[in-house]
């Protein structure tokens, strides 16, 4: 009596490794979360550890973190998402068949994702008032250039990474799921970033959720907001999000130059 599973089992599991080995985004997810929750886990212990000495009140400073940063996701993934439909839809080509333009195009993605993003935080605040008394709006219009720089910075992302799977093909969007979660540990999402080793404080200062997050910090425990801090923030922002539409333009050029919107299959077409 064999202990092997039946062969068409193992036909089914030969089939998956194949598909991992002609398709190496498809390894990023596996490592990648692993990497990931060790790391950030990690220092959200931390942290809350130096909290519990420290007298102070961690709940609604974590569950404001987690509030703008799903709102931060939601934004990037508002972005990608709509693309991606394109992708799956097989109607990418036909769309630039019309008089449409890359410009008009990208702003069709962004006025989507912030109609998805602002939906979803209105549902995330009213649950986080009612269930857990966040006082979400004693801070008023506070928070209104927080919630704007991580718009323009999740819209960057977002085009950005739509950027890479147009180069690399539909299969390349595995590199698109993780880009919120890698961003986290090295953002001070949870944490101060002043937790972090030195090198990897250095990556934080280059990302604008880095200030956004200190100064939510900042202003819950009763502090004045940190302008300067936010006008730096914000203008990286502007930086990646211009850097990004750039990015978009030429990948799109090079597809139409080459033909790989006329080749878009379901695996990788580079």
């Amino acid at each position: 009596m064999t202990l092997l599973p039946p062969r068409p089992v193992l036909a089914i599991v030969l089939r998956y490794f194949y598909l991992l080995r002609g398709t190496p985004a498809r390894w990023m997810p596996i490592f990648a979360w692993v990497a990931i929750d060790m790391v950030l886990w990690g220092y959200i212990t931390k942290y809350l550890n130096t909290l519990v000495h420290s007298g102070g009140s961690f709940v609604p400073t974590l569950l404001g973190a987690v509030l703008f940063f799903d709102f931060f996701t939601r934004v990037i993934f508002g972005v990608t998402g709509v693309f991606l439909e394109d992708v799956w839809s097989r109607s990418f080509l036909n769309l630039f068949a019309s008089p449409l333009t890359v410009s008009q195009y990208l702003i069709g993605l962004v006025v989507s994702g912030l109609v998805t993003s602002v939906m979803g935080l209105a549902v995330m605040i009213a649950l986080a008032t009612a269930l857990f008394g966040l006082p979400f709006f004693s801070y008023g219009l506070m928070i209104a250039p927080f919630l704007l720089i991580l718009f323009v910075f999740g819209v960057a992302l977002g085009i950005a990474a739509s950027a890479i799977v147009l180069r690399l093909g539909p299969s390349a969007e595995w590199f698109i799921w993780p880009v919120p979660a890698v961003v986290s540990p090295v953002a001070g999402v949870f944490y101060p970033i002043s937790n972090l080793p030195v090198w990897l404080q250095w990556i934080g200062e280059l990302l604008p959720p880095s200030y956004v997050f200190e100064g939510l910090r900042t202003i819950v425990a009763g502090g004045a907001v940190p302008w300067t801090a936010l006008a730096l923030s914000g203008g990286l922002a502007l930086v990646y999000l211009v850097l990004a539409c750039w990015l978009f333009q030429r990948v799109f050029r090079h597809a139409v130059r080459t033909g790989i919107l006329a080749r878009y299959s379901a695996e990788t077409v580079g």
